[in-house]
């Protein structure tokens, strides 16, 4: 089993940043690639960004490609995603999730692990 927390989340004005965190405790995080995923109202949990068990790969959803950066620290057992340049479209719940594959899944039915998400909302 892994356990995930996340955090950071927030009320932003568009055009502003904020830092997600996901602290993992359980089963040895290195041994997991890590994404990010976020879920509106009223809309599918949607991919945002994955990163493989070193941090050496990483793949990102074309809606925050080049605003949004997916990083990890395994020595201190966290998954991070750095947002900039939040637009009101970015407001949802983030979830980090992780699998163990060594493939970098984008799908959500492919994550074993989740974490309750957190809310970021950005206003216009």
């Amino acid at each position: 089993q892994v356990q995930l927390v996340e955090s950071g989340g927030g009320l932003v004005q568009a055009g502003g940043s904020l830092r997600l965190s996901c602290a993992a405790s359980g089963r040895t995080f290195s041994n997991y690639n890590m994404g990010w995923f976020r879920q509106a109202p009223g809309k599918e949990r949607e991919f945002v960004a994955v990163t493989s068990w070193s941090g050496g790969s990483t793949y990102y959803a074309d809606a925050v490609k080049g605003r949004f950066t997916i990083s990890r620290d395994n020595a201190k057992n966290t998954l991070y995603l750095q947002m900039n340049s939040l637009k009101p479209e970015d407001t949802a719940v983030y979830y980090c999730a992780a699998h163990s594959s060594t493939i970098l899944f984008i799908a959500a039915r492919r994550y074993d692990y989740w974490g309750r998400g957190t809310q970021v909302t950005v206003s216009s």
